[in-house]
């Protein structure tokens, strides 16, 4: 043994760990709304592509031919009742008991979040679908009109799994995201089952509710850095 005598390392100041917690948080908020900027650019190109790509036309209604020869089979029962499940009385409360959760586990401020995305990400859907209408590829007995994009439908679900997810206890989210998962993609598939979408309908209508879901996480972060919680997550 050393004849120094042992010391105990000082602690850090409280100002150094404010400043490096405030640094954590920033980094925390960077993360999603970089996120949010890709989905954006996801959006705007998948119309993009569908809209000016001739060869994309083609391969989007014959990806959707192939989803309603499966009208036929003993999937169309299902496929005929999922997308009824996000209609709007029914997504209205699937809103309402989701954000009841967040708040009795004391989370106000994802209540919150939850609440504006429900509403905002389908109302974006049926805002855009008219100002990016475009004539699509029929084939077959498919008659899709032309102001389909994004998919209402897909926007709804994909936002009612993703909400979920924010409002889930943090050891319970991966068995969360993987049913949600599995829920938003049954009713994508439903959609083109029934041929009430195009696939890149569908696949807009997850982006925008993607784009929702990470300005909300980077809403949430931005109050926490503004006014950090005392409650710690679980």
């Amino acid at each position: 043994m050393s004849g120094y005598p042992y010391t105990t390392p000082a602690p850090m100041p409280r100002a150094f760990m404010a400043v490096r917690a405030d640094e954590q948080r920033r980094r925390g908020q960077a993360g999603p709304l970089g996120l949010a900027g890709l989905c954006l650019l996801a959006l705007a190109l998948v119309w993009v592509v569908a809209e000016l790509v001739p060869a994309a036309h083609v391969r989007d209604a014959v990806l959707l031919h192939h989803f309603v020869a499966l009208e036929s089979t003993g999937v169309n029962a299902v496929a005929e009742r999922l997308p009824h499940l996000v209609n709007p009385l029914l997504f209205t409360i699937w809103g309402v008991v989701l954000v009841l959760v967040a708040l009795a586990r004391r989370r106000p401020r994802v209540a919150l979040a939850v609440a504006l995305v429900m509403a905002l990400a389908p109302l974006s859907s049926e805002i855009l679908k008219p100002l990016l209408a475009h004539p699509h590829v029929q084939i077959g007995y498919t008659q899709i009109g032309p102001a389909s994009f994004p998919s209402g439908h897909s926007t709804a679900a994909a936002i009612l799994a993703m909400s979920a997810v924010l409002v889930a206890p943090r050891r319970a989210r991966p068995v969360v995201a993987v049913l949600a998962g599995a829920f938003a993609l049954a009713v994508g598939a439903a959609l083109l089952i029934r041929s009430w979408h195009m696939p890149s309908d569908v696949l807009g209508g997850y982006l925008m509710a993607l784009l929702w879901t990470a300005l909300a996480v980077a809403g949430v972060r931005w109050s926490e850095r503004r006014r950090p919680s005392r409650r710690a997550e679980h």
